[in-house]
């Protein structure tokens, strides 16, 4: 289609503008051909009015889709053109923080003047090994890149880093060299980039300085060659210089500075060592005060001057030569001070004793005179005759100046010779990468002769990268097999000739130097004759005739004429020179000698390189007169010489290019000025490069690419099965004209703007399926929201007519109630007026009727009373005379009693004296007074009842009386009421007025009272109100403050659960610190041993000449068999014959580990001796306290105590002869701590011998005393128990006889009465005790008959043993089981001292049974050993001739199978026995060649390991150290063996991992220990070791197994690596989902599967490979999860390293892929039963990754959102992410950078690491929880396919 098709309404085009150079603005209205103006918006807001160019009437470029806007590489852009690359450039550098963007071949790196966090070591790694267009733009790129360019062409590459003063070409090299020392393996070893990092204080500080543009602008170009070795590690550096600025030595502009080393060195002057310079202030010469700014800002020039020296020593230059420098440096600032006196206008003088001068001649060593008179002096030769001329003050001056510059270049030279010499190498080398740090294109308002030489240098650079760019286009263009034509492109050569040609600018120059009067202006004017007017490209200036102009390929330079031939020839005079080489100073003359010659403070030799600066190209020998001709070369000549020399090593490689970019003049990071940018990119050849690239086809996609894309321009009829076919029908359809595109083999090519309007035509497709999925969606929404208000309002209508009805019905019923209510109250109204009326009849009826009856009343009650008053009258009369007859009858009785009571009175008395009158008398009274006391309670009852009667009567009298005055009074009442009714009737009526007049007067106060009191309640009301309020506020206050003090109690709590749970975080990471550490030492002590064996083989192969004599090893042996295992005597004695060759101090270990065997013995004896004792002596106390309750029986309590005394003696005597035995042998040993102690024959072995010997035998006396000393206790035993029964008897007898007194007799017979019940009752108490201690004994019964019967199972494996071991072993076992046995009755019976001596009194017994059997035994083994001797001595008498063949072992075992316990046939022991002769058959045929994938396929798991430990069980129940320490260094040994040869093998590893561990655990099951045999079974404990102690071999073997599993994870990390990012990243899980952008010249890898790539699949398919080998070779459970863990933190890892490292995959759809495939190892993780192995949270990062791509990004909430949710990112990493946000479809919003700063102020608080990539080398640290094996070692089969036949189980 047309270009001017693209032009319609809305359309973003670029327009020119003087301040932003390039501004967007938007058509209003399409554009018409013919149009001459465009109506615009510009983003600004307003209106313009753009002119078109009425002559060319070109349209303003046209703006990329923002789609493709922050794109890696430019060329990907739709419209190349110079805004589209300047706004590309401009984003990815200020939103993105990217500073380095591809442009085709070319890498754009802009200086951020800030440090930026991506040049670690993690990044290095990241970048090595992949491609350049896999990974984000960067200068590791590029140099991986050239690296493996390198390797697989065999072709040398080039780096040429090249910018303007201060945009970063030196930072760019220097991190370009650190690459190539870090991926070449060579970092540790050669340290080239050290030593080259080294040279740059050096160098910087003698060539660079400040300059307005920079604080340390480097005045020279430099070119240094990086060597490499066939194995491509560098082996060494070389450096090229170019054109040194030496000019500035003499002058400064204003604001700059000299070479930064004269400040240096003046900043150091106070030094001691620079007291003899005589140096001040900087202010004080002239070489260093012209510019005014004598200091730079920030910088301390004496700390500088220390880092130089210290790189100085680095690289070898000597401080006696570093000193020297220092003297030239300083003779060169007093130099500048010399003044000059005129004599007259041809001649001038040097003031005598000049300061300067003479202080220039003391540190350089020459004469004053002959200084001073050639300063001032200069000599003429002519062909007869020299002549001495004075010259002028003037000429004089340029001469000082000339000598300084000299002097100073030749030091310059000097040092960059001996910094080359430092980093060269003897190594040949195969191959080099050359990085060229050189200035850029440069114009200033001054132009002189050095930027005439640099932007030369600049063009033969920029024509070398065109002649590239033009041909990689051409190669790309012929391998697609697509028609091409030349492009037309800037060929600068014209220009090049221009300068460089016959009669060019430089050799014209040259001429006019040689002129004897040649100036400037006569030069300048040659130039005009020759180029005026006759070449395009040179101009002459209006205003002036002593410049001229050059069109370079960046812009128009103009170039001032004057100071170019003083510059170009750098005349020295040659008298000066010889003066100077007349020096005294040694070093001095060397800067003016050749090169070859020149004396090295490092080295002799020299690099073998001819330095490319100022010297000559091709060194030419000795000939008279050659220095002089040397001297007259101009600098020009050799400048140019050099830049050939430079083209041709530049196009014998093939070379890569950065263009370093100075985003502003200010230095402020970040911050990009437009109008600096575009004169750069300009200057720089990026935008040649974009011209280049859009004259041709610069957009290309491959056929699947553009099918992905593309695929929603098409229909399905459309689609084909060939997808080339398919896109040609498709584009052919779209695209109209044929000449916009090329089809070629694997891609399609497009013209510039093509893919603009194809992606115009995708967006328009998705906006128009947008559209209509809106509108479909809108539609369905908006009938949805229509139902759903259609229900709602039929709801409504339901309710509200409810509601209406309800109210209705509410009406009738309160209309109903109205009713009613009425009808009541009317009723009620009607009620109460009939009541009142008849209340008032009947009252006005009960008055009249009781005034009646009150009348009649009171007559009744006159006649009662009358009545009554006659009544009492009459009784009382009858009463009175009742009582005087009643008085009268009484005296007279009284009187008649008196009598007679006096008569009986009488008779009493009589009687009274009588007794039984009294006891009679007395039994009457008590009748009397029982029946007078029950008389008087009834008596009492009867008046109660009375009293009670009399009660009630008197109350019902009471009650009556009242009534009845009570009604009395009630009828006077109603009497006088009557009378005073008609009375009241009238004062009524009087008073109703009055109350009438009160009522109103009430009401009135009523109202009154009412209003205050409603005030008052008022008043009332609020004040509870207010006081409610406060009250509320006070609870609110009281609430919080409780809320408060319970949350701060929370939070306190919280604060110390947290505290307590980041601590024991901590140390949980301080433990798995401590275990990485460790485990890393191990790796790394893995790896030096691996280098120490390679070392040693090929030192072996260099040899390759045995010894006579020498007898090698075999080689199951390897060289680290002295770090894991120790050799016993008999292996040494053994191994003595076949190394009778090497040095004796190997030996030494040997004996060592014997002694230490040996020593450890003697100390474990000395311990049990230690224990014996203090058992003896807590017996003994025990006995002392139970003395007193042991009275019954003293004689066997005495030979207990005497047993007990005579056994302490016996072993305190045995104690102290150890001691004494042991301090004799340590003080043997301190007496030689030479390595001869330990050896054979020396004294403290000898020493050590015979006192094991002397113990030995020690102990066989001692036993045998013991069993003598028990018999006799035993006899004595027997012997006392009759004594004493015939003693008490007798005893008895004679006590009777003595007894004939019968009274004793009774009394005895009495006492012994007594004495038989207490005994009784005693009885009866024992009886009862002893019934228990029958019961106990009969419970211990039970629990000997089982210990017996092992008892007996362990004395059939003691008669096995060597007949010295076997009393030994027996001895030790039943010791520690009573030890055992008895401590745990002590216990049990603490609180019962009776039960513990019953118990004591068993044990005392079955200790001599256990003497007298012991006893026997002892008689039986000393029969046997004199039949044994009778045996032998048979046997050899008969057959002589076998002896030899029988070995000691068969001879001491035959006499003792006899007494072997039959077994049953297949009743093993769960052991393997071999001989020792076939132990490297056995760890040949089990290990070094056994085959996981064949013969171990079948095994059980972990077979290899249980067969070992059978074997080494084996050895430990012989008791035969050496040959368990000989099976145990060969099975660690083979292990590392066949790691090493088949280490890159997974299955291999895994198998040996597995059966390594599971040995370590077979170590720890049986070892005997108790927390490790809890988990057996008691046959599986019978299998213990009971011999050796291989605690130490458990830490080897740990050990071993750590690093096996790091050679695992290694193993997978490599199967793993090719995988992950094809699978993860890039391969399309869910297919149409993320769209592919084009990718510029730089593609990546596809996305589509296609047959060579990976996708998730590829690694479950690994992953379940990887799972099912380590289940099949029986792998712990426990370890798989470690591994499972490790292998998904790999997978993390270098996933989000490589999110983070790739603008194209940050984005919505492929955060979505991302999730997908971590749900998908989520579910494989589920499968395997992993999801507690820690795997899932190894992949928290990447999730969270993937989900910082899905979330919105756009509000502070949804910032809040980010940071709460990627916890386990850091915050560079959120940035970074945030930053490489890139929209693939256009409906996707970028990420604002406003978002991104609220992001970084959120995190500023978070501590976390400040690195962007996770460490994918990490290995966690691993461990092996104990795993016990439940198999029995007895039932385990060894199949015939291990070939193990030579071995037998036990």
């Amino acid at each position: 289609m047309a270009a001017s098709e693209l032009y319609t309404k809305f359309a973003r085009v670029w327009i020119p503008d003087p301040e932003e150079v390039w501004k967007s603005a938007e058509l209003l209205k399409d554009y018409k051909p013919g149009d001459k103006v465009l109506l615009l918006h510009l983003e600004e807001g307003r209106d313009l009015e753009y002119r078109l160019d009425p002559k060319t009437k070109e349209l303003p470029h046209l703006r990329n889709p923002d789609i493709l806007v922050g794109e890696n590489d430019l060329t990907a852009l739709s419209y190349l053109h110079e805004p589209a690359v300047l706004h590309n450039l401009r984003v990815r550098f200020i939103d993105s923080k990217l500073i380095y963007t591809y442009c085709g071949i070319v890498l754009v790196a802009i200086n951020p003047y800030e440090q930026l966090p991506i040049y670690g070591e993690d990044i290095i790694n990241a970048y090595s090994g992949q491609n350049m267009g896999d990974m984000d733009p960067h200068i590791f790129a590029v140099a991986e890149e050239a690296y493996k360019q390198m390797a697989r062409d065999e072709r040398n590459q080039s780096i040429i880093v090249s910018g303007e003063s201060g945009a970063g070409k030196t930072v760019s090299a220097k991190y370009a060299m650190r690459y190539f020392a870090t991926v070449s393996g060579s970092a540790s070893e050669a340290n080239v980039e050290e030593k080259v990092l080294a040279s740059n204080p050096i160098m910087e500080s003698i060539g660079n300085a400040k300059t307005t543009r920079n604080d340390n602008s480097s005045r020279f170009g430099k070119y240094i060659e990086i060597g490499f070795d066939k194995r491509y590690r560098i082996i060494g550096a070389n450096m090229r210089t170019y054109l040194l600025e030496k000019s500035r030595v003499v002058f400064q502009a204003e604001e700059e500075r000299n070479y930064h080393i004269f400040y240096q060195l003046c900043a150091s002057a106070k030094l001691p060592e620079f007291k003899t310079l005589r140096l001040g202030d900087a202010n004080n010469f002239h070489y260093t005060k012209q510019g005014g700014s004598p200091v730079i800002e920030g910088v301390d020039d004496a700390k500088e001057m220390a880092h130089t020296r210290q790189a100085c020593t680095l690289l070898g230059i000597s401080e006696s030569y570093q000193m020297g420098i220092f003297r030239i440096l300083a003779g060169i600032l007093h130099l500048g001070n010399v003044g000059f006196t005129s004599r007259d206008s041809d001649s001038c003088t040097i003031p005598p004793k000049h300061e300067p001068l003479s202080i220039f001649c003391d540190l350089m060593g020459v004469d004053y005179e002959e200084m001073s008179h050639w300063l001032c002096h200069r000599k003429l030769a002519t062909a007869t005759e020299t002549y001495i001329k004075p010259i002028s003050k003037l000429q004089a001056t340029n001469a000082r100046d000339a000598l300084a510059k000299h002097i100073y270049a030749k030091l310059f030279n000097w040092i960059v010779d001996h910094v080359n010499q430092a980093l060269h190498s003897a190594v040949k080398q195969h191959s080099f990468i050359g990085v060229l740090d050189i200035y850029g294109f440069e114009t200033f308002e001054i132009n002189s002769f050095e930027q005439f030489c640099i932007n030369y240098a600049n063009e033969k650079l920029q024509q070398q990268f065109n002649m590239h760019v033009f041909k990689l286009e051409q190669e790309e263009y012929m391998k697609e097999q697509i028609p091409w034509t030349l492009i037309d492109f800037y060929d600068n050569q014209p220009c090049i000739n221009l300068i460089e040609s016959k009669l060019g600018i430089l050799d014209l120059l040259d001429e006019e130097c040689k002129m004897p009067k040649g100036t400037d202006d006569t030069w300048a004017q040659k130039l005009y004759n020759t180029h005026l007017n006759k070449c395009a490209l040179f101009e002459k200036p209006r205003l002036s005739n002593k410049a001229f102009i050059i069109q370079h390929f960046a812009d128009k330079v103009e170039y001032q004429c004057e100071g170019f031939l003083e510059k170009n020839k750098d005349t020295v005079f040659e008298e000066q020179i010889k003066v100077l080489k007349s020096s005294k100073f040694k070093m001095l003359p060397e800067l003016f000698q050749d090169d070859e010659k020149a004396i090295s403070p490092t080295s002799a030799t020299s690099s073998g390189r001819t330095p490319l600066s100022r010297t000559p190209v091709k060194p030419t020998k000795g000939r008279p007169g050659q220095m002089a001709k040397e001297h007259k070369k101009t600098v020009g000549h050799q400048f140019r010489n050099s830049l050939h020399l430079l083209m041709e090593t530049l196009n014998a490689t093939t070379p890569h290019y950065v263009r370093c970019i100075k985003p502003n003049d200010f230095k402020f990071p970040f911050t990009f000025d437009e109008k600096r940018a575009v004169q750069q990119l300009r200057a720089c050849g990026v935008l040649e490069t974009i011209r280049i690239s859009a004259a041709g086809f610069p957009s290309r996609w491959t056929y699947q690419e553009f099918f992905s894309r593309y695929r929603v321009l098409m229909k399905q009829k459309d689609v084909l099965g060939d997808r080339k076919q398919t896109c040609k029908n498709v584009l052919e359809k779209l695209i109209l004209d044929k000449d916009k595109y090329q089809f070629g083999k694997t891609k399609i090519f497009f013209r510039a703007g093509q893919v603009a309007y194809l992606e115009k035509l995708r967006a328009d497709k998705l906006r128009a399926a947008c559209i209509r999925i809106q509108k479909t969606i809108r539609g369905w929404l908006l009938r949805k929201k229509y139902l759903r208000m259609q229900r709602a309002a039929i709801t409504v209508q339901r309710y509200v007519r409810g509601y209406q009805a309800r109210c209705y019905a509410k009406f009738l019923r309160r209309t109903k109630a109205a009713t009613i209510i009425q009808k009541y109250w009317r009723m009620y109204v009607v009620r109460r007026r009939y009541k009142i009326r008849r209340a008032a009849t009947i009252v006005l009826q009960s008055h009249l009727r009781g005034y009646l009856a009150r009348n009649r009343y009171h007559k009744i009650l006159r006649e009662h009373k009358a009545v009554i008053i006659q009544k009492w009258v009459r009784g009382w009369l009858a009463r009175t005379h009742y009582k005087r007859s009643l008085q009268a009858l009484i005296y007279l009785q009284c009187c008649f009693r008196r009598m007679m009571a006096k008569r009986e009175l009488k008779k009493l008395k009589i009687e009274a004296r009588s007794v039984e009158r009294y006891k009679k008398l007395h039994i009457g009274m008590e009748n009397k007074i029982m029946q007078l006391q029950r008389k008087v309670d009834e008596q009492n009852k009867d008046y109660k009842c009375l009293m009670e009667k009399l009660t009630n009567l008197e109350g019902a009298y009471n009650s009556e009386t009242e009534k009845l005055r009570s009604d009395l009074e009630r009828l006077q009442l109603s009497e006088e009421e009557a009378k005073v009714a008609t009375g009241r009737v009238l004062s009524l009526q009087e008073e109703i007025a009055k109350l009438r007049k009160d009522l109103e007067q009430t009401q009135s106060e009523k109202k009154s009272i009412e209003e205050r009191a409603d005030r008052y309640k008022q008043e009332t009301e609020q004040l509870v109100s207010n006081l409610k309020e406060e009250n509320s506020l006070l609870k609110q206050e009281k609430e919080v403050l409780n809320h408060r003090i319970v949350e701060q109690a929370k939070e306190m709590t919280e604060t110390m659960e947290k505290k307590l749970v980041e601590e024991t975080k901590q140390l949980e990471l301080d433990l798995n610190d401590e275990r990485l550490r460790y485990q890393n030492l191990l790796n790394e002590f893995s790896r030096l041993e691996e280098r120490y064996d390679d070392l040693k083989e090929e030192m072996t192969l260099m040899v390759n000449v045995p010894k006579p004599g020498h007898k090698r090893t075999d080689s199951t042996h390897s060289s680290n068999e002295s770090e894991y295992t120790f050799s016993s005597e008999l292996a040494e004695m053994e191994d003595i014959p076949s190394r009778t060759e090497e040095p004796s101090e190997k030996k030494v270990p040997l004996d060592m580990s014997l002694f230490l065997k040996l020593q450890k013995r003697v100390t474990e004896l000395e311990q049990e001796k230690q224990v014996m004792q203090d058992e003896l002596d807590r017996r003994e106390e025990q006995v002392l306290r139970s003395k007193a309750k042991e009275e019954e029986r003293p004689q066997l309590r005495g030979a207990e105590l005497e047993y007990e005394s005579l056994k302490r003696q016996e072993l305190e005597s045995e104690n102290k002869k150890l001691k004494n035995e042991l301090n004799e042998l340590r003080k043997a040993l301190s007496e030689k701590s030479a390595p001869e102690v330990t050896a054979p024959g020396a004294p403290a072995y000898r020493v050590l011998m015979e006192q094991l010997t002397s113990v030995s035998e020690e102990l066989d006396v001692r036993k045998e005393e013991v069993l003598i000393l028990r018999s006799q206790l035993v006899s004595q035993k027997e012997a006392i128990q009759p004594k004493n029964t015939m003693t008490d008897a007798t005893i008895l007898l004679e006590d009777v006889q003595k007894m004939k007194d019968k009274g004793e007799i009774a009394q005895a017979y009495i006492g012994l009465k007594e004495t038989n019940r207490l005994l009784e009752s005693q009885l009866q108490s024992q009886k009862r005790s002893h019934e228990n201690e029958a019961e106990a004994l009969r419970g211990e019964i039970q629990s000997l008959k089982e210990e017996n019967n092992r008892q007996q199972q362990l004395l059939a494996q003691n008669l096995q043993l060597p007949p010295e071991a076997r009393i030994e072993a027996s001895l030790q076992h039943e010791i520690t089981r009573l030890t055992n046995e008895n401590l745990y009755f002590e216990e049990l019976y603490a609180d019962d001292p009776k039960k513990y001596q019953s118990y004591r009194i068993s044990l005392y017994k079955r200790m001599i049974d256990l003497m007298e059997q012991l006893e026997k035994q002892d008689k039986t083994v000393r029969k046997l050993k004199k039949q044994l001797k009778v045996f032998a001595k048979k046997i050899g008498e008969l057959e002589v001739g076998q002896m030899e063949n029988i070995s000691p072992g068969q001879i001491i075992d035959e006499p003792i199978r006899p007494v072997n316990i039959p077994r049953k046939e297949k009743d093993f022991q769960g052991m393997l026995e071999y001989k020792k002769e076939d132990e490297q058959k056995l760890v040949k045929n089990l290990i070094l060649e056994l085959k996981p994938r064949g013969v171990a396929v079948n095994l059980i798991p972990g077979l290899p390991a249980y067969i070992l430990f059978m074997c080494v069980r084996h050895a430990d129940y012989l008791n035969d150290d050496q040959k368990v320490r000989s099976l145990l260094t060969s099975t660690i040994n083979s292990i590392k063996k066949v790691l090493k040869k088949r280490g890159d093998d997974f299955e291999t590893v895994s198998f040996w991992l597995s059966n390594t561990c599971r040995f370590l655990h077979c170590l720890k099951q049986y070892s005997g220990e108790e927390g490790f045999m809890k988990h057996n079974t008691s046959r599986q404990n019978e299998h213990c070791l009971t011999n050796f102690d291989l605690a130490e071999y458990r830490q080897v073997l740990s050990d071993l197994a750590i690093q096996i599993y790091q050679q695992l994870v290694r193993v997978l990390e490599n199967i793993l690596q090719p995988m992950i990012v094809s699978g993860m990243l890039e391969h399309e899980t869910i297919q149409g989902v993320s769209g592919v952008k084009p990718t510029g010249l730089r593609k990546r890898t596809s996305s589509i599967a296609d047959e060579g790539t990976y996708t998730l699949d590829s690694i479950l398919r690994q992953l379940n490979s990887f799972h099912s080998v380590m289940c099949q070779h029986g792998m712990d459970p426990e370890l798989i999860k470690q591994v499972a863990k490790q292998m998904f933190y790999i997978v993390g890892a270098v996933t989000l390293n490589n999110l983070l490292l790739r603008k194209d995959m940050c984005s919505w759809s492929k955060g979505m892929q991302i999730r997908y495939n971590v749900s998908q190892l989520e579910e494989w993780l589920r499968d395997k039963n992993l999801m507690n192995s820690g795997a899932k949270e190894t992949l928290e990062p990447l999730i969270q990754a993937a989900q910082l791509l899905q979330v919105k990004k756009k509000t502070d909430d949804d910032a809040e959102a980010i940071c709460s949710m990627c916890n386990a990112l850091t915050t560079a990493q959120i940035v970074k992410v945030l930053n490489l946000y890139t929209p693939v479809n256009e409906f996707e919003e970028r990420v604002s950078v406003s978002f991104i700063r609220t992001i970084q102020v959120r995190l500023r608080d978070r501590k976390d690491s400040p690195q962007l990539l996770m460490d994918a080398k990490h290995i966690f640290p691993v461990t092996f929880p104990f795993n016990p094996s439940s198999l029995a070692l007895e039932t385990i089969q060894i199949p015939a396919s291990l070939g193990l036949g030579f071995i037998s189980r036990v």
